[in-house]
């Protein structure tokens, strides 16, 4: 039962697909739906965040003397994703408690550092996906007019085998994949083509006349900007993982003066020259942020704490502890005006705030306060 959804990318028709939420949703649904009804379904209609709801093909169901446990397969559609085609199982069992208990088995990785979406020692299941699952079992129990809690525990056969070949290990996730996704529906993309659509996004700014422009790696980025900074009429254009496109593309239109306002787990890369901050092209923001922090004054033992971070803000997390963090961020602003100057050459004048979700603006490069007064007194 393939998902007949689909997008235009350039010009190339894509499939959409489901998330490891949607399938761990689903898995739980029906397994729900078989203990409580007795029949297990053929299928089970899941509503994503996204707005709709997904019919989604059960495989396989099993009984034990307590649970059910039900499967789905993970599809991708035409995103490539290493965990496109794996079983996800749910098992649900009731319970006397008045909550749903939802916890992962065999693999599904566990969190082992701090500044994930999940604490230290939980199941890598986010949030949403969480309440996917929550949400799944609560509709089953409410049909079958049951007021009883019930535990579900999400399982990938092969996950640990999976997690391998995906980014978990570095981010300190053991033992299996993570169950992902905020809308529940994977989205692919080519990537020439959105390349080419942010470039054409930068051309049509300049062809309406714009000279000043923000750029942003995406929506943690536009957010920040929507909600902090007074920036009037100058165009926003998200550049995702292509930073030094969007630079280069921008010295080629003519704008006088780009300003990048991005969160440091995606700008501490660009500290270190990475023009492209796609993990699967390079990923060392750990080491960067180490680095700096060395030169910075942090003792060894914190340089080392901070290489072993998952994120950059369990980084900045050690570095406030050692009272590191203006210095590091000097050194870093430093090492970003360098790197953007160089892509810019003479072309254009370029700078950048960075910003954290947990601290805040972090630090900005020369040039940025100078921009963004003079689009401040023109926003009025």
């Amino acid at each position: 039962m393939a998902f007949e959804r689909y997008i235009w990318s350039g010009n190339r028709r894509l499939r959409l697909g489901y998330t490891t939420g949607t399938c761990a949703a689903a898995a739980a649904g029906a397994a729900a739906r078989a203990l409580l009804f007795g029949e297990p379904p053929a299928s089970v209609t899941v509503r994503v965040p996204a707005g709709e709801g997904i019919e989604v093909e059960v495989v396989e169901t099993r009984r034990d003397a307590s649970g059910v446990t039900c499967a789905v397969r993970k599809d991708g559609g035409d995103d490539i994703d290493a965990t496109d085609g794996a079983l996800i199982c749910a098992r649900v069992e009731l319970t006397g408690a008045e909550c749903i208990e939802i916890d992962g088995g065999a693999g599904v990785g566990r969190v082992t550092k701090p500044g994930l979406d999940q604490p230290v020692g939980a199941a890598a299941i986010n949030s949403v996906p969480r309440r996917m699952i929550a949400e799944a079992v609560e509709d089953a129990l409410a049909e079958a007019h049951q007021d009883r809690g019930a535990k579900v525990t999400i399982i990938v056969p092969m996950g640990e085998e999976i997690a391998a070949k995906t980014f978990n290990p570095n981010l300190g996730i053991v033992g299996g994949i993570s169950i992902l996704g905020t809308t529940g529906i994977v989205e692919p993309r080519s990537l020439s083509a959105l390349r080419d659509s942010i470039e054409l996004e930068i051309r049509q700014a300049a062809a309406l006349g714009a000279r000043d422009l923000v750029v942003v790696p995406g929506n943690y980025g536009s957010d920040y900007v929507s909600g902090n900074l007074r920036i009037g009429a100058v165009p926003v254009v998200a550049c995702s993982n292509f930073m030094g496109a969007a630079i280069d593309c921008a010295a080629r239109e003519g704008f006088e003066r780009v300003l990048v306002v991005g969160h440091i787990g995606k700008m501490v890369k660009v500290c270190g020259g990475i023009m492209d901050t796609h993990s699967r092209v390079a990923d060392a923001r750990m080491e960067i942020l180490a680095a700096h922090a060395a030169a910075s004054g942090a003792p060894a033992e914190r340089v080392r704490q901070i290489m072993d971070a998952a994120t950059a803000d369990a980084g900045l997390e050690i570095l406030q502890r050692e009272g590191l963090v203006a210095p590091t961020c000097e050194s870093l602003s430093r090492a970003l005006s360098i790197r953007l100057g160089r892509r810019a050459g003479k072309a254009m004048s370029v700078a950048a705030l960075v910003f954290s979700n947990v601290y805040g603006e972090l630090f900005r490069t020369p040039g940025a306060d100078a921009m963004l007064a003079a689009w401040e007194v023109a926003h009025g």
